[in-house]
């Protein structure tokens, strides 16, 4: 379906595959919460504790279940997912992108790169020496790509973003503003007086439709390459290490920090300001909670959690001190046991 602001109901049905009940004549023009959607904005039921702005939404077409069709006041758009249809639907309304296809005259490339006719190139562009550019390719202002670098069909690349040599990214990888990929990994060695860098020889491999947000960094492998699997999904301010290999559709969540050589497996989820000390694994399938630490390896599937919930100050002060009594408390509790035995 061609992109448009505006859709009759049985389009969007027909684009989702979803069974209409209602008009389906009902025009389109935009996408909107229970609450604030109109008469021409479709909504979504996806958690059963809004059942009742259901009743009372004025959206012109709403995505639910079949076990709450009987609760919607007006048209529907069943689904067995409702948040992945809305997920979907949101495509039909993106802009159309402001930069067509060409390359500006102030972009700075190498002689011997080829430029698809499709391909579209932002103001100060730099392109260097041995880059391959996919068709449909778009490439924001200020953008910086290195020697070596290869891009699939229908990257985007937004204003600002840097690539180092020897990345490669596979087809449809989205990347935000401000992100570097391909920096030096963090490895030195210390000879007793000066740490003494190690230079890092690897490069960075991205997969088919990994999107990356603003400001994240992902460094260059130390030998080999750092690896990020297919569909896999890193939000804003992310840290990535070098030699790190992240398996297919993981998501890692804003703030999260990956050291080196961390194998993470695939389907799993890093929560915000999680962290991962080095050269450790996670299975598949594994949930890390948000500010947690994973100080070793996880070798089954699961949600795991580190840290100490929220309290009060003044609470969270006692048990603190509480905590630091712990070693002592276990060899008093150890000694009496022993007394026990002794009296039994």
């Amino acid at each position: 379906m061609t992109q448009k602001k505006r859709y009759l109901l049985k389009e969007i049905a027909e684009f989702l595959a979803l069974e209409l009940r209602g008009d389906s004549e009902c025009e389109i023009h935009g996408l909107g919460t229970l609450t604030g959607a109109g008469p021409t904005h479709l909504s979504f039921l996806s958690n059963k504790s809004y059942i009742d702005q259901l009743g009372t939404t004025r959206a012109g077409a709403v995505l639910v279940t079949e076990d709450f069709l009987d609760k919607c006041p007006g048209n529907a758009l069943i689904s067995r997912n409702p948040y992945v249809s809305f997920a979907q639907a949101t495509s039909l309304f993106l802009p159309e992108p402001a930069n067509a296809a060409g390359v500006h005259p102030t972009a700075v490339i190498a002689d011997d790169v080829e430029v698809p006719a499709s391909v579209s190139i932002a103001p100060h562009v730099v392109i260097e020496s041995g880059v391959r550019l996919g068709e449909g390719v778009r490439i924001g202002a200020g953008c910086f790509i290195g020697a070596g670098s290869r891009l699939g069909a229908n990257c985007r690349l937004y204003n600002g973003v840097t690539l180092y040599h020897g990345v490669s990214l596979g087809e449809n990888v989205i990347i935000h503003s401000g992100t570097v990929i391909g920096a030096d990994g963090f490895g030195f060695a210390f000879d007793g007086e000066k740490s003494i860098k190690i230079h890092q020889l690897g490069g960075v491999d991205i997969g088919d439709n990994v999107e990356i947000g603003a400001g994240s960094t992902i460094d260059r492998g130390a030998i080999e390459n750092t690896v990020i699997g297919q569909g896999v999904k890193i939000d804003n301010q992310v840290q990535i290490g070098h030699n790190t290999q992240i398996g297919d559709h993981t998501v890692i969540c804003g703030c999260t920090a990956i050291a080196g050589s961390a194998t993470i497996g695939k389907y799993c989820v890093l929560g915000g300001a999680s962290g991962m000390v080095g050269h450790l694994t996670i299975a598949d399938g594994v949930q890390v909670s948000a500010m947690s630490l994973v100080s070793r390896s996880i070798t089954e599937a699961g949600t795991y959690s580190s840290g100490t919930g929220q309290m009060k100050t003044s609470d969270w002060k006692r048990a603190i001190v509480r905590f630091q009594q712990l070693d002592s408390i276990a060899r008093r509790v150890k000694e009496l046991e022993l007394l026990t035995d002794k009296n039994s």
